[in-house]
Parts: structure tokens; C-alpha cells; sequence
């Protein structure tokens, strides 16, 4: 920049627009231009290109004030929204915890009224068989019983069984050759010789971190060789597995440790598959001899029906509807959620509404909404005339006056609650003062607790001040002698009141409003306690999910639910009243 300066006085050291205005007026002055003709600065910088970077510099430096504001909100209102966005749709737990059984049932038809093949059923033994030693398994099981009740416990119970299936296939081969105990066999065997198959390995290491929620890498000491892993495919799969969760989880050496079970009926299902016997024959690597001795003996092996053998551990993995619930709910993301936050369910043949009886969540969005707008026009009829009186008053008066409103905020909520519900009990202060008055008898006392009339009372005095604060800030503007003119000109009080000085307090009552309103529809311990069965909002049942069910997925859905409704009738709102009326003062 050049020398010159502007005519004011000058607060930062850096170039302002103004400096640069007032350059090109000097400059003007001076004529001074390049070879092209463009206005240049005395340094020799084009003029336009000066003022550019004068504003991007001031542009930056508010950027900079408001950054931290940004990131606040950033992190506080927007990050969770994004948050429960996500978790009302994410289902990555099925696919996670049983991966080769999803994929597996992709291609199950249920609508043939039979059972998934056995390669099904084998799938989910090495599946479960690592969640449960990861101990993944009952979240599988918690999150499943949302959509189909007892398949907690089903999980669970075959979880502590999955053992007594393995050994059927160790046992015998331990029997046969007692090499099969001794971990350092096993890892010669599976090591192989030749090239490695480190994708094996690689693909092991990030089922376990899906599985497990981690992130964890590094050698584990143990490969496999492509050729053991084409002549072995299940074992090698279920070893590296083992091997795995033996580094990261166990930190043990993989080679000092005897492998799972499940590794043995992994083996077995090799070689008793097709074509085995001849491909091990011809095999010569590291433990051959006992690998063919297991292939030449392979009558001491039970046949495989892992169908028998989870049927045996619960009957109701027989049963249709669970293998129909696992399927629908394979996929990655899901609408589960939403359909159950409307009192529907999803089915193999699309959705359907939920039994009578289990039909609770639309009832509560309608009361809550309903009681919503009752709270928030009962603070409306109760709060003008009071910020009314306050906003007339003396200025002294009326902050005498303003400590009774304010007064709520210096009380623990849940005193205030607790206090309406000792007075509105049937043995309680008001209705011994209306028996006391003679207005209603002794044996009939009014049921005011318990009930939506019990929640609407003890809402309405909470958020009565979030009411007339606004209100009493914007009719404190409105000046006294609009209605003496409007009295002067004939207008009777009423007339001059509704035509004048009312419309003038909309924007405060439209403040008030927003503020009651949502307020409202997020309090969750005062009609649990004052509400009872009849007066409890839908937050309730958000709250339940969250600390209680745990399923956030479906808290989430209802969340988001009530988020779009907030925002409809925020909208619906915007258009009949008008957004930019509303004002806090």
C-alpha cells in the first residue's frame, strides 16, 4: 500500500477498504496508471487487486469473531442433530456381529415356509461363536428383541452352548492323534509354507474391529499360506480369527496357544467336503502326515447338522419368524426404527400395522401435541393481563411484581412438582379448601393428579414466565399515548384496546408462544410424576429409550419425529403470523 492515509483516524495497522478508497481518490487526483492504463497504487499494485485483498482481510477478521459461536453451535446443537439423524436409520450390529449368516440369507426365501439351509446354520456358528467370545453377542440379541421379543435370552443361552457343538469335532480328532492339543502343531500347519495370504489376515483384523468397535493394527505374528488357505478355506478363516482375538484381545502368543472349538469343527467341515480326501493327499507342507491321517479316519467324525445341534440348544431357532426377523434387519441401515415410532413393523412382505395392543406411540405424539398447545394458550390467558399489569405499572411497582414471576426460576424443579402434586392429591390442599367452601363434598373430592389436567396445571405455572417475559419486554415499547389517541377519536376502551394496542403485543405473544411450545413438548419429569398413564408426553418414552430400554436407535427415530413436527408447526406458523413479527423485546 502506499503512503497515503485516510482521513479518519486509524485503528488497525492492516488496509481497510477505506484506505484503499481513499487511494484510488488521490490517485484519481494524480493520474497514476501503468503502461496499460489501469489505476495503480504507488507501490505498483493494480488498484482493483488492492481493495480486493483489503476486503478479504476484513472479511477474515470477522470470520475470526464469530468462530467461536460457530463452533459452539457446531458442537452443541448441530453435531447432535447429525448424531440422532443417524442412529434412527444405523443397523450396522447385525451385519457386524453376523456377517457370513446375513450375507448367507440374502438369497433365503421365507415365504417357502422352510428353514435356511445348513450352510446357514454353520455360518452362524463361527459367527457367534466370536461374538460370544468377544461377549458382542447379547448386544446383538438386545437390539433384535426390540423387533422380536425372547431372541435376548435365545441369544444368551446358545452363546453359553456354542462349546458343547465344537467339541463334538475336537474331541474325536484329539482322540485320533493327540498332536491336535499342542498349539505349536497347529500353527506349523496353518502357517503353511510359501507365499503368504496376508489378506486373510487383514480381512480377519477388521471383522474384529466391526465386531468389537475398535481400531486395532498390527502384526499378530501369524499368517497363513495361500496353499493352505485354498486346501483349508474354513479353517484358515476360523484360525486367523482365533489367532486375532488371541493378540488383541488375550495378549497371547499365537503360536504358544491351543485354538478355539470352533476351529475344530471348522476342520472337520473341510475335510469332509467334497473333494478333500485327494487335494490333502497330494498335500506335502509343514504336518501333512497328520493333516492326511485326519482325511484317511474321517468315519470318527460326526457328520455335520448344525441344524440338529442349535435346535437342540433352543427349539426356537426353528422357529420362522425369528430367521424372518434376522433377514429383514441384515441390512446396514434400516427404517425399522420410524415404522416402529408410528406403531408400525416391518415384515418380509414390506410393513404392517402393530398389534392392538402395542400401539402407544402415535396416541403419544396426539396428546402431546394437544396438551402442548392447551399448556401454551393456557400461559397465553394467564400471562397477558399479568405482563399487562406489569408493563403499566410504576417502574418500581413493577419490579416488586417481577420477583413473583421470576421467582419459579429460584426453585428446583422438582420441588415445584412435587409441590403440585401434594396439593392437587385428593387429600390435598385444594381440594380440602373446596370441601371447606362447601363446592363439592367430602366423598366426591376432584381427581386432579394422575391425569392430563394434573400436567397442564403443574406445565402451566413451570412455564408461565417464559410467557410473560416476552410479552411484558414488548408491551413495555408500545407507547401509552397510542390509546389516548385512539379515545380521543371516539374509540371506546375495548375498541381501543383491540384495534390498537393489542396487534402491537402479537409479536411478544408469538415469542412467547414458540418458547412455550417447545419447551413444553421436551419436559419429561413433571408429567411423569404429576401425568401419570394419561398425562405423560411422548418424551417420556424418549427418555425411556435412553436410559432405560437403551434402545437409542428407536429414541432417535422418535426424536427425529418430534424434531420435524416442531419445524412444520414452525413453519406453518411463519406463514400465518409471521416469523419477523416475533419479538423478546
Amino acid at each position: 500500500m502506499s503512503d497515503l492515509k485516510s482521513t479518519g483516524p486509524q485503528t488497525m495497522d492492516a488496509p481497510t477498504p477505506e484506505d484503499a478508497l481513499h487511494e484510488a481518490k488521490a490517485l484519481n487526483a494524480e493520474d497514476h496508471r501503468d503502461a496499460s492504463g489501469r489505476l495503480v497504487t504507488a507501490d505498483g499494485r493494480s488498484l482493483k487487486s488492492s481493495l480486493n485483498r483489503a476486503l478479504r482481510l476484513q472479511k477474515a477478521r470477522a470470520m475470526m469473531l464469530i468462530a467461536p459461536l460457530l463452533i459452539f453451535v457446531l458442537v452443541t446443537f448441530i453435531a447432535p442433530i447429525a448424531s440422532m439423524l443417524f442412529r434412527s436409520v444405523e443397523n450396522e450390529i447385525v451385519a457386524n456381529t453376523l456377517p457370513l449368516t446375513t450375507d448367507r440369507l440374502e438369497s433365503w426365501d421365507a415365504t417357502q415356509g422352510e428353514l435356511p439351509p445348513e450352510a446357514v446354520f454353520q455360518d452362524l456358528f463361527f459367527d457367534l461363536f466370536l461374538a460370544a467370545e468377544a461377549k458382542e453377542h447379547t448386544k446383538l440379541g438386545t437390539r433384535l428383541n426390540y423387533e422380536s421379543t425372547g431372541v435376548s435370552s435365545l441369544f444368551r443361552q446358545s452363546g453359553r452352548r456354542l462349546d458343547d457343538i465344537g467339541e463334538a469335532y475336537q474331541d474325536p480328532l484329539e482322540d485320533l492323534n493327540e498332536a491336535w492339543k499342542e498349539g505349536a502343531v497347529w500353527f506349523e500347519l496353518m502357517s503353511g509354507q510359501g507365499q503368504t495370504s496376508d489378506g486373510v489376515v487383514t480381512n480377519q483384523i477388521d471383522r474384529f474391529n466391526k465386531l468389537t468397535s475398535s481400531n486395532l493394527r498390527g502384526d499378530i505374528g501369524f499368517a497363513p499360506s495361500e496353499e493352505i488357505a485354498a486346501l483349508l478355506p474354513k479353517t484358515t478363516r476360523a484360525y486367523t480369527a482365533w489367532a486375532v482375538f488371541t493378540v488383541f484381545e488375550d495378549e497371547d502368543v499365537v503360536a504358544a496357544e491351543d485354538p478355539w472349538e470352533a476351529v475344530y469343527a471348522a476342520l472337520a467341515l473341510d475335510l469332509q467336503s467334497p473333494g478333500a480326501t485327494d487335494r490333502i493327499a497330494a498335500y506335502d507342507g509343514p504336518q501333512a502326515e497328520l493333516l492326511q491321517e485326519a482325511a484317511a479316519n474321517l468315519e470318527i467324525l460326526p457328520e455335520a447338522d448344525f441344524t440338529a445341534a442349535f435346535l437342540d440348544i433352543d427349539e426356537d431357532w426353528g422357529d420362522i419368524n425369528r430367521w424372518e426377523t434376522f433377514q429383514v434387519y441384515s441390512p446396514k441401515y434400516t427404517d425399522g426404527y420410524f415404522l416402529n415410532s408410528v406403531d408400525l413393523q416391518k415384515t418380509p412382505d414390506g410393513f404392517e400395522a402393530r398389534p392392538e395392543n402395542e400401539r402407544i406411540y402415535i396416541t403419544l405424539f396426539q396428546r402431546t401435541i394437544f396438551m402442548s398447545l392447551v399448556i401454551t394458550g393456557s400461559c397465553i390467558l394467564l400471562g397477558y393481563p399479568v405482563a399487562w399489569i406489569l408493563a403499566n405499572l410504576p417502574t418500581r411497582t413493577a419490579n416488586l411484581l417481577m420477583i413473583l414471576v421470576l421467582l419459579p426460576f429460584w426453585t428446583s424443579l422438582l420441588v415445584r412438582t412435587s409441590a403440585w402434586k401434594v396439593m392437587l392429591q385428593q387429600q390435598g390442599v385444594i381440594n380440602d379448601v373446596l370441601v371447606w367452601l362447601g363446592l363439592v363434598g367430602d366423598g366426591s373430592r376432584l381427581v386432579m393428579i394422575n391425569n392430563q389436567f394434573g400436567t397442564i396445571v403443574a406445565m402451566t405455572h413451570i412455564l408461565l414466565p417464559f410467557m410473560i417475559l416476552p410479552m411484558y419486554s414488548v408491551m413495555q415499547t408500545i407507547q401509552p399515548s397510542y390509546l389516548r389517541a385512539a379515545k380521543s377519536l371516539g374509540a371506546t376502551n375495548w375498541t381501543a384496546f383491540w384495534r390498537v394496542y393489542f396487534p402491537q403485543s402479537v409479536p411478544g405473544i408469538g415469542a412467547g408462544s414458540i418458547l412455550v411450545f417447545i419447551l413444553s413438548i421436551g419436559y419429561y419429569i413433571t408429567p411423569e410424576i404429576v401425568g401419570g398413564t394419561k398425562g405423560v408426553f411422548i418424551s417420556n418414552r424418549i427418555a425411556y429409550h435412553i436410559s432405560s430400554s437403551l434402545n437409542w436407535g428407536l429414541a432417535a427415530a422418535l426424536g427425529t419425529i418430534l424434531f420435524v413436527v416442531v419445524l412444520v408447526l414452525y413453519w406453518a406458523y411463519d406463514k400465518i403470523v409471521g416469523i419477523d413479527n416475533v419479538k423478546l423485546g
